[in-house]
């Protein structure tokens, strides 16, 4: 059993270095070397529990906000997996379009801190095999094209929020300052898995505690903090000599009087508060 266990880790963390964009890894730990999912978190709950009657009630929350076209738009772009969508979706609360050329270095602790994080969501998958709502129900997700790609994978917990919720946390460290619009864009990210009925609330949830802890493991590691740091620093110098680059990155599509929530979301009419406009905070009286 240890054999095979350890086989188990051994490839899927091999499959670390393919799970971003197809690029070559190298992730700070092993699977093995992360902590243990199994040991510090419960697993989904049993089908005849109030947990999972929480579960159903949400599933048809998220159905019932892709009446929403904005969200469901939103949820759809989220469904596609990878850090090309997470560089797309969160860089109007970052503050800075992020590229593997223009901004390297902050590109690197993304690439290879998000699947790090990643590996410790492989135990708990593996072992739970948990079926997916709309598996459950007999329906189709908001993105049915995707869900041969989805079906192998088990539900529990989320992979996509745990990615999302580790690459707020990465991306508020590196701009502080952006901290509530990045972390309320990560937490719809891991929202919208409901929206499009990929996941439960459940899945969701001990992602977000898992990529935490996935975070903080991360900062035992020298290389991740010698990275961070360069991370951090290009951004500084980035924001000095291109002040105004969250900007230029919506120029081409006309966007300029565009209002977003703090959140993310669009706004039409927006009312007293504070908002997202041209890639600053504005105060609506």
């Amino acid at each position: 059993m240890k054999k095979i266990l350890s086989l188990l880790v051994f490839s899927m963390t091999m499959g670390i270095a393919q799970a971003q964009d197809e690029e070559k890894v190298n992730a700070y730990f092993t699977t093995a070397e992360m902590p243990d999912m199994l040991q510090f978190l419960p697993g989904p709950p049993a089908n005849d529990s109030p947990g999972f009657a929480y579960d159903v009630t949400r599933y048809y929350w998220g159905k019932e906000m892709r009446k929403d076209e904005e969200r469901a738009a939103q949820a759809k772009r989220d469904a596609v997996y990878g850090l090309a969508t997470i560089l797309t979706e969160f860089e109007e609360a970052f503050g800075l379009k992020v590229t593997k050329e223009d901004t390297p270095e902050i590109y690197k602790v993304l690439l290879e801190g998000t699947a790090t994080c990643d590996s410790i969501c492989t135990l708990p998958k593996t072992k739970y095999g948990r079926t997916r709502p709309y598996v459950l129900f007999g329906e189709h997700t908001l993105v049915p094209e995707l869900e041969e790609e989805l079906n192998p994978h088990k539900s529990h917990p989320s992979g996509h929020t745990l990615l999302g919720w580790s690459s707020a946390l990465l991306m508020m460290e590196i701009n502080p300052d952006r901290a509530n619009e990045i972390m309320a864009r990560g937490y719809r990210y891991g929202e919208n898995r409901l929206v499009v009925g990929a996941h439960w609330q459940s899945d969701t949830d001990a992602a977000r505690l898992a990529a935490s802890v996935a975070y903080a493991k991360l900062h035992t590691s020298e290389r991740f903090l010698e990275q961070m740091k360069k991370a951090r620093e290009e951004f500084k110098a980035k924001m000095v000599s291109e002040p105004s680059a969250i900007r230029q990155t919506r120029a081409t599509q006309d966007e300029s009087a565009v209002i977003y929530d703090l959140s993310g979301k669009r706004v039409s009419t927006p009312r007293k508060g504070i908002y997202i406009q041209d890639g600053e905070k504005k105060v609506m009286h």
